[in-house]
């Protein structure tokens, strides 16, 4: 009797509860995998230097380029987005004027400059968004991207790209680069600006997705007096055309972002098709179809956009988390003695 007790007594000492396992194995899961995580090289290098050399413009003084601007992680519109592009042959290039994720984090530039690879075979230059600088992110993206601010040619196009995204206006480095670009920019034929945040609302009323009003003049006195040609900017959903104080502009931002407002005109998911002869800039909103949109509305749009995004990024993570709690509580229970 003595040597059975103490065999069953060993066994039982023996014995993990499966839900001890579960929880052992799923928390060194989660540790391994954000280990993985930080030791991961970054998603690209200097991209946008990179993406410039491989430009290939065989006509520069009448060619085409593509610009959209607000993605937000959506997956369906961007790909879409993407691809159209991709199947026009007139388009040499093509902007990203940002808002390319929903915050400022790697995996999330990973996957979307995944998509871009996937989907579209010319370059892409990026602009720097508000979305961009959200968890901390300008350092990222100028690891990833590079400069935050800088400029091209193409023939006699000058090409001039900003930041002015934080803060919703430019630092004095940059106003006097950007007036220093400006200047030698006098001998080019046309002379386009690139930016994120535009400076003026065009719905007016209460919004104010712009930059503040004394730093909107500063630049607009800037492009008055060196005669910039046109100015390309997004942070609002959708797409508008104008003229600011005299200068040509276009919002676009319905590369996959919920659209700001449900007036057809504007709301609709489109990217821009610009195209350049000698010196003429004509603009053309290419409208982009989404069945998902339409099924949706914009309110489950939006709410679908958010989940699919975190459980694209952070799925993993929480699946094991959850493994582990309800291991925990397993582990923990008191058990029951007959």
């Amino acid at each position: 009797m003595k040597t059975s007790a103490a065999g069953k007594e060993n066994r039982a000492t023996r014995k993990v509860p499966l839900e001890r396992v579960f929880f052992i194995i799923s928390i060194l899961l989660l540790v391994g995998f954000e280990c993985w995580k930080l030791s991961t090289p970054l998603a690209a290098h200097h991209w946008n230097e990179i993406n410039l050399g491989e430009v290939r413009v065989p006509n520069q003084e009448d060619f085409s380029f593509a610009v959209f601007g607000d993605n937000g992680d959506s997956k369906e519109i961007l790909e879409n987005v993407l691809k159209l592009i991709d199947h026009d042959s007139d388009i040499a290039f093509a902007f990203s004027l940002g808002n390319m994720v929903q915050r400022g984090k790697e995996e999330r530039y990973r996957w979307f400059l995944k998509e871009v690879k996937n989907n579209l075979g010319i370059p892409l230059l990026t602009v720097m968004g508000h979305n961009e600088y959200l968890s901390k992110g300008y350092a990222l993206y100028h690891d990833i991207f590079g400069p935050v601010f800088y400029s091209f040619n193409v023939g006699g196009n000058r090409f001039i790209v900003l930041d002015n995204a934080s803060d919703k206006q430019l630092d004095p480095i940059q106003n006097r680069w950007l007036a220093g670009e400006l200047e030698k920019s006098e001998g080019f034929t046309t002379r386009l600006v690139f930016m994120h945040v535009p400076l003026y609302d065009p719905r007016g009323g209460e919004n104010h997705d712009c930059l503040s009003v004394k730093s909107a003049q500063s630049l607009i006195a800037l492009f008055l007096k060196y005669g910039v040609t046109h100015v390309f900017a997004s942070h609002i959903s959708g797409y508008f055309g104008g003229l600011w104080k005299g200068v040509p502009f276009s919002i676009t931002g319905g590369a996959g972002a919920t659209l700001s407002e449900s007036d057809p005109a504007h709301a609709f998911f489109h990217f821009l098709k610009v195209h350049i002869k000698d010196g003429k800039v004509e603009v053309e909103a290419k409208r982009v179809p989404s069945t998902l949109y339409e099924r949706l509305h914009r309110n489950g749009y939006a709410v679908w956009v958010s989940l699919s995004a975190f459980c694209r990024f952070h799925g993993v993570q929480m699946l094991l988390l959850m493994i582990a709690a309800l291991s925990a509580i397993a582990v923990l229970r008191p058990s029951k003695h007959v």
